[in-house]
């Protein structure tokens, strides 16, 4: 398969570009610091740079072209104020799932944020990130032409990943290292499926490809 990453350098982007590489697939991510380039290959990706703050919504889609799946995993990111979770984990998102739909990417997969929700209460930064993904997420939700599954993990954490989790509508909270989130991913995208469902994920007992498959029906 050919996948396109948005948010190509983050830590979950990057362990599922080696993933993706190292089963064979071909990966693509969308970054928008050349600097940020050598990594994206040394994990096995195709480094594209656009800024999604600033793209228009052909300009995406030209780089989606061909691509079996799309994974949006962009995010503004700690130290940023309420105006780039708006810009970023909202816009960025909403732009990206258009640009799927006019290249005619069906499978879309957002890692989203456990806890996202539009009418999240709060004035706090974090109060508007989580308003920013629910918003997006229910974006994407409305979205007739993609098949898509929304992920949201627990606490991330950058402990070494077990391959076991607990994926489920509701999990409640817990935490769950990156690694596990990616290997997450890349199940997900093989497993068509999962469309159309919102899962949230954290450590757990359940080997990743069988909680997969068990939340697929199979």
């Amino acid at each position: 398969m050919r996948i396109v990453i948005a948010g190509g350098h983050g830590q979950i982007a990057l362990r599922l570009e080696r993933l993706l590489a190292a089963r064979g697939d071909e990966v693509a991510g969308i970054i928008r610091n050349s600097a940020h380039e050598a990594d994206l290959r040394d994990a096995g990706a195709e480094p594209v740079l656009c800024d999604l703050e600033s793209a228009s919504v052909a300009e995406v889609a030209r780089h989606l072209e061909g691509a079996d799946g799309a994974v949006f995993a962009a995010g503004a990111g700690p130290g940023s104020g309420v105006d780039r979770k708006n810009t970023v984990d909202r816009g960025a998102a909403v732009l990206f799932a258009d640009a799927a739909e006019r290249a005619g990417v069906r499978r879309y997969i957002v890692v989203s944020s456990m806890g996202a929700d539009p009418q999240h209460p709060g004035d706090e930064v974090f109060d508007a990130y989580l308003r920013a993904k629910g918003e997006a997420d229910a974006y994407v939700r409305g979205r007739a032409a993609l098949d898509w599954t929304i992920l949201r993990p627990g606490m991330l954490t950058d402990d070494a990943g077990t391959g076991l989790v607990r994926l489920e509508a509701s999990t409640g909270r817990g935490p769950v290292p990156r690694d596990d989130v990616a290997a997450a991913l890349a199940e997900l995208l093989e497993t068509p499926a999962t469309a159309g469902l919102t899962l949230e994920l954290i450590s757990g007992s359940t080997p990743v490809s069988v909680a997969v498959k068990s939340v697929a029906g199979n």
